[in-house]
């Protein structure tokens, strides 16, 4: 269980993460969504501990996250590994490298540096790969390969770290509609195969109503709502998102009438 306990984070005057509390069960797969700079990108990574909470708490099995250091935050770091939109490869390396850097956290600092990899490592970072039909690029460059070619690699380097969590933040916005499923069905893969919780961050409604189990909404750093993606109906989800609701909600949605009647998002999830 992943619980979240009064988390903020705060950048001089502004909260970024304002007060959030929730809690996560094993094999969750649950969409953050919200406008831009709402703050879901900053809640990842305060989860990863890239960012450092101003308050607040972290627990993941009773252990308390937000108070860990050096090798135990190394392997924390490890367990709740981080897919990131920009993919964070190294392009002059080859595929399997790139994948076997997820073994980092369990290896000697030498072995990485000489590129000494133990065999057993090896196997699992091409297992990884061919989970997601990229075993044939292996000796390839990541700098040669498409944006979707190149999420999919981190994704299975995301995979050999062994995670308990994996937090995919914005892991499909830079990509095309058909490698946007392609990710998003590795990532659903990873989760109903292997049972490994899934949080990720995404802009679009329709992708998150299909694939995730569970919706946390954020507006300005707080959390505004959380509940079953059935349970976000349109006038929610338009005054979540503001002007930027027709963009989110694809071209399915339905208009709001000039009377309709939002309902207050601080009570949409006991709606």
């Amino acid at each position: 269980m992943l619980v979240v306990e009064g988390l903020t984070c705060r950048f001089g005057a502004k909260a970024a993460v304002d007060n959030a509390s929730f809690s996560i069960a094993p094999g969750s797969f649950v969409g953050v969504i919200g406008r831009s700079g709402a703050g879901k990108s900053t809640l990842l990574r305060m989860i990863n501990r890239l960012a450092e909470p101003s308050e607040g708490r972290i627990l993941f099995e009773g252990v308390d996250v937000t108070a860990l250091r050096g090798k135990d935050l190394r392997q924390w770091r490890a367990r709740s590994a981080m897919i990131f939109q920009q993919f964070n490869l190294v392009g002059r390396l080859d595929v399997l490298t790139n994948v076997l850097m997820g073994r980092l956290a369990e290896i000697p600092s030498w072995r990485s540096l000489t590129q000494t990899w133990p065999e057993q490592d090896k196997a699992l970072a091409m297992s990884a790969l061919e989970q997601f039909d990229m075993a044939s690029l292996a000796a390839q460059r990541a700098d040669q390969l498409s944006g979707g070619q190149q999420q999919r690699v981190a994704i299975a380097r995301a995979l050999v770290q062994e995670p308990d969590v994996i937090l995919a933040d914005e892991p499909i916005a830079s990509l095309d509609p058909r490698n946007t499923r392609i990710v998003m069905d590795a990532l659903l893969r990873i989760n109903k195969h292997f049972g490994i919780t899934v949080i990720c961050n995404l802009h679009s409604l329709d992708l998150a109503r299909s694939y995730c189990d569970r919706l946390i909404g954020m507006s300005a750093g707080r959390i505004v709502f959380d509940g079953a993606p059935a349970t976000l109906t349109d006038l929610i989800a338009r005054e979540l998102y503001d002007l930027e609701a027709n963009d989110v909600m694809g071209a399915g949605a339905a208009p709001v009438p000039d009377d309709a009647i939002v309902p207050e998002l601080g009570t949409a999830a006991a709606a």
